[in-house]
């Protein structure tokens, strides 16, 4: 729970899972506003959630912490219309996947803080991994708050800012790839004449009981396979296949195009218009 009142500006699918959040660790539901485009889109999140959907310039009156939900080619528009407002000494968290701080920077009153975060939908069941990064005026106080925030929806870590594009790359967009392995094995199963609902429940469960070993073992990654892997056994001959196929080049060569395209996103929010 925080004490510090909190407006999620444009509560898409990311805004919503942090409202959601803050409301689950028992911040008060007056404390919680957000602002929506479409109004029936405010009226579902009132009727979710009890909130008070307010424009965006209540929100920057009415709350001491200001999450930017919005998508990022949005958010130039959004600081057009609210930057001037903002008070120097607001607290603005910036949910937008590749934009810099120095994007909101530009647009806030000077010494305005902000703190960049990138989290993702693991949110929704309370494990997210989310990653801060301060901007040029955010203190040890404002990443405190911004961790206060973003806690209760999983795991909280801070980077440099520099390390921002790769973390969105490996752990904004990771829960795509994992979602695209359990597919593909569900599919395998069936192919290999299990029932789907069946191979649906032994990939899930395996894709699960391996995370939880591999966040509480604290062992490498590579030890655990090899703890699976008996010399020339199943697993050894289904890894050959994997290497094979190029599987460890895959995974780069798909966070290099994720990391280029949120570099992507920055440098087109910041070509003049």
């Amino acid at each position: 729970m925080t004490e510090h009142s909190v407006a999620v500006i444009g509560a898409g699918k990311l805004g919503e899972l942090v409202l959601a959040g803050l409301l689950r660790s028992g911040t008060p539901v007056d404390r919680v506003f957000a602002t929506a485009r479409r109004p029936e889109r405010a009226a579902e999140l009132t009727e979710r959630y009890g909130i008070r959907p307010v424009s965006n310039a209540e929100a920057v009156a009415v709350a001491d912490v200001l999450v930017i939900g919005v998508k990022p080619q949005d958010a130039g528009r959004l600081l057009d219309e609210l930057g001037a407002k903002i008070p120097a000494d607001k607290l603005v968290v910036s949910l937008c996947a590749g934009l810099p701080t120095g994007f909101f920077a530009g647009r806030l009153p000077a010494g305005a803080p902000v703190v960049r975060v990138m989290t993702n939908t693991p949110a929704l069941v309370d494990q997210a991994m989310s990653v801060l990064s301060p901007g040029a005026h955010a203190t040890e106080e404002h990443l405190a708050i911004t961790e206060e925030l973003f806690r209760p929806l999983g795991r909280v870590l801070r980077v440099p800012e520099s390390q921002q594009d790769a973390v969105t790359a490996l752990s904004g967009s990771g829960p795509a790839y994992v979602y695209l392995v359990v597919e593909a094995m569900v599919e395998a199963g069936v192919l290999l004449g299990l029932p789907r609902t069946t191979a649906h429940e032994l990939a899930v469960q395996t894709a699960l009981g391996s995370a939880v070993m591999l966040r509480d073992s604290g062992e490498h990654p590579a030890k655990l396979r090899e703890s699976v892997t008996s010399p020339a056994g199943t697993t050894a001959a289904a890894l050959r296949e994997l290497e094979t196929h190029g599987l460890r080049a895959a995974f780069l060569t798909a966070l290099e195009a994720a990391r280029d395209r949120a570099r992507a996103i920055a440098s087109e929010m910041a070509a003049p218009r």
